[in-house]
């Protein structure tokens, strides 16, 4: 170093710099003096400068890749002294089996040769899931948005049901974007317990709260209120739905005669030939059943024909219907 001559003193203090000779490396160094005509020579600071990173533009937004493309991100930086980049996810460090980083004079690079899905963020579970009401065979679910999206726009969420009996869980919504929901067609009698996944482009949150309460499906009593009602009179006076039918036998040939009656009460049936009741005649059989009347002549003979009556009677009055049978000798 030398010292200011007088005339740049009056200009005021400056520095010159010259090379130190080996003497004065070795020689004892003065100490310094102040005083009101001399000018000392003094060492500038050295210059610092706080680190600041230049972030991209295009990593100023959501970085997207797909799944086994690769991934390379150059973050420029500048600081003095030289700032030290250190790369971390989550707070914790990078697993360099996959992820590969060099740091240079003025930036710093990311490398990851094929991007996985674990690469990615997803994002927060959401919060505060209650059980607001339940009725019939619905049940009403609220929810708050998560703390954490995961450095991207929520697609949605997905909402699941299952039931006490078979525990499974069963997607009622996706990608639903309100932050209540109302789940119907419940099974009547089960109980149910629901649990909401927030979603993003890296996919569903890793866990999801489920309800605290349990939505008790219960069947509504039934009252049946029976209506009076007039009871119907099935009261029928006797009426012949299929008629005698006029018939010719043969001597000695068993006869049968039908015919059909309706009436309600039962009505009583009674057998006539030309107009002579023949109840109680062996040559004679007469049945009843289902309305259905038959009357058999057992080997009838010459004398047997004649007109044949069958009447039914009941209290609310009778009727009758009549055939003609004709016995002729065999040929």
């Amino acid at each position: 170093m030398e010292a200011a001559t007088a005339p740049e003193a009056a200009l005021g203090p400056t520095l010159k710099v010259k090379e130190a000779s080996t003497a004065d490396a070795d020689g004892p160094q003065a100490s310094p003096r102040r005083g009101a005509g001399s000018s000392l020579p003094q060492l500038l600071p050295p210059i610092e400068e706080h680190p600041k990173i230049w972030l991209p533009r295009a990593l100023r937004q959501t970085y997207i890749r797909k799944v086994g493309d690769t991934v390379n991100l150059l973050i420029p930086f500048q600081g003095k002294p030289k700032p030290q980049a250190i790369w971390t996810r989550d707070g914790c460090a990078l697993d360099t089996s996959r992820v590969s980083v060099r740091n240079g004079e003025r930036d710093s690079i990311l490398f990851i040769r094929e991007a996985q899905r674990a690469d990615s963020e997803r994002p927060g579970p959401p919060q505060s899931i209650k059980l607001v009401d339940v009725w019939g065979s619905s049940a009403t679910v609220e929810w708050t948005p998560p703390q954490d999206m995961g450095n991207a726009a929520l697609l949605g969420y997905t909402v699941q049901k299952a039931d006490t009996k078979s525990g499974l869980w069963f997607s009622v919504l996706e990608r639903y974007h309100r932050t209540s929901c109302t789940v119907s067609n419940l099974v009547v009698g089960n109980s149910y317990a629901f649990r909401v996944f927030a979603e993003n482009q890296c996919g569903l949150s890793e866990n999801a709260p489920v309800t605290a309460d349990l939505a008790h499906i219960q069947k509504a009593a039934t009252v049946y209120k029976t209506e009076g009602f007039a009871q119907r009179d099935f009261s029928e006076a006797p009426k012949f739905t299929q008629p005698l039918v006029d018939c010719t036998t043969v001597i000695g040939y068993d006869t049968q005669l039908f015919c059909c009656v309706r009436a309600s009460p039962k009505p009583k049936i009674i057998w006539l030939k030309n107009k002579m009741d023949i109840q109680g005649n062996p040559k004679y059989r007469a049945l009843t059943h289902l309305g259905i009347c038959s009357l058999e002549i057992r080997k009838p003979g010459p004398f047997d024909g004649g007109i044949y009556t069958c009447k039914a009677v009941n209290p609310l009055g009778e009727a009758s219907v009549d055939c003609r049978v004709d016995v002729k000798a065999p040929n």
